[in-house]
């Protein structure tokens, strides 16, 4: 599968509000963080957690298990007990509908 696949509508997705999808086998958590979108692993690289259960604020994805924090548009670690970063997957948006490109 490859090329960018349709995830949402903008208007599914508040501000500061994550929306799980599933492209092929990979769950992805596309948040909107302050109006920007972003598309991220859904998988916390510590416990395996889903993220898109978790809070969004500052830029950042939190883990609800043990509040891990990732960087929401380098997929960075800003806070343990995570050492290994998450994948980000390239958004862009057309209108009110939300594309990632499929992972590869």
């Amino acid at each position: 599968m490859a090329g960018f696949v349709r995830v949402a509508a903008k208007s599914e997705i508040g501000p500061d509000r994550i929306k799980r999808v599933v492209i092929g086998d990979t769950p992805i958590a596309v948040v909107n963080s302050e109006g920007q979108f972003y598309a991220v692993q859904d998988t916390c690289t510590h416990e395996e957690t889903s993220l898109s259960e978790g809070e969004v604020f500052d830029g950042m994805i939190e883990c609800p298990l043990h509040g891990a924090r990732f960087d929401l548009g380098t997929g960075r670690v800003r806070s343990l007990p995570a050492v290994l970063p998450i994948e980000t997957y390239e958004v862009k948006v057309e209108g009110d509908d939300i594309y990632v490109l499929a992972p590869e």
